[in-house]
């Protein structure tokens, strides 16, 4: 095992930070490393809204589910996909042409530049001895938090990002067996159920170790009340009202 093979297997999520400035040196360099990740025919279709500001960034935790650490990080990182800066940069070259940018297709690359910048990030960020949580729910109130960070049409945050010195150890969470997610020259039925079972009693050993035998819940059954519950449906409504999957 190389180093960076081994920095990311170390990786977790971080929700304690020291009061410990990220410098702007550091951020330049994240973000610089993050440009570098692979994009979809070079459209590099996102932005990234860094907020600092303590009183921002309390609005911002309270709309994405009063989580405490997106104020007390120092900064925290709004991953946007971004077709706007596209369309506006290319309706001089368009000649009277219909513009597609509004696709599902486009859609799709903007939400994967955006995913794979921001995991690029992350490595840059644990490699400097920061750490990062991702948030998911900045879509909680997705309207609301595009209106205070004036997101413009074809603009949407797909996630945010805290970041800072870690002031916490946890351990790392255990993932699926590699059995459970490699098919080889097509996808095999069969390599579900029983690797899943494995990672099942895996999973019930880490919950109850980390949780001092309060919870051993096996995965499967922590995804299907997952898949009970109706979580974010507004996002349809919202994409659509945002000018996204038009065409």
């Amino acid at each position: 095992m190389n180093e960076v093979i081994s920095l990311i297997k170390n990786h977790r999520s971080i929700r304690k930070f020291k009061n410990e400035p990220v410098t702007e040196e550091q951020l330049n360099e994240i973000i610089s490393a993050a440009q570098c990740a692979s994009t979809s025919s070079n459209v590099q279709a996102y932005s990234v809204i860094a907020a600092t500001d303590p009183a921002l960034k309390k609005q911002l935790a309270e709309l994405a589910g009063n989580q405490a650490y997106i104020e007390e990080c120092p900064v925290f990182l709004i991953w946007c996909a971004d077709l706007h800066r596209l369309d506006q940069v290319t309706a001089g070259h368009m000649a009277g042409r219909g513009s597609y940018v509004d696709s599902t297709e486009n859609f799709i690359v903007a939400t994967v530049d955006a995913a794979l910048a921001a995991q690029t990030a992350a490595v840059a960020a644990e490699s400097l001895g920061l750490g990062i949580v991702y948030i998911g729910g900045v879509r909680n109130r997705i309207a609301e938090l595009s209106e205070l960070l004036n997101l413009p049409e074809l603009v949407y945050p797909v996630f945010g990002m805290c970041l800072g010195v870690p002031d916490q150890e946890p351990g790392i969470r255990p993932r699926l067996p590699v059995e459970a997610v490699l098919h080889r020259n097509g996808y095999n039925e069969e390599r579900i159920q029983e690797p899943v079972q494995a990672y099942d009693q895996t999973m019930q050993r880490y919950l109850s170790e980390r949780t001092g035998g309060k919870r051993d819940t096996p995965w499967s059954q922590i995804m299907a009340d997952r898949l009970a519950e109706p979580i974010r449906l507004h996002m349809r409504e919202f994409l659509s009202g945002k000018g996204f999957m038009g065409k």
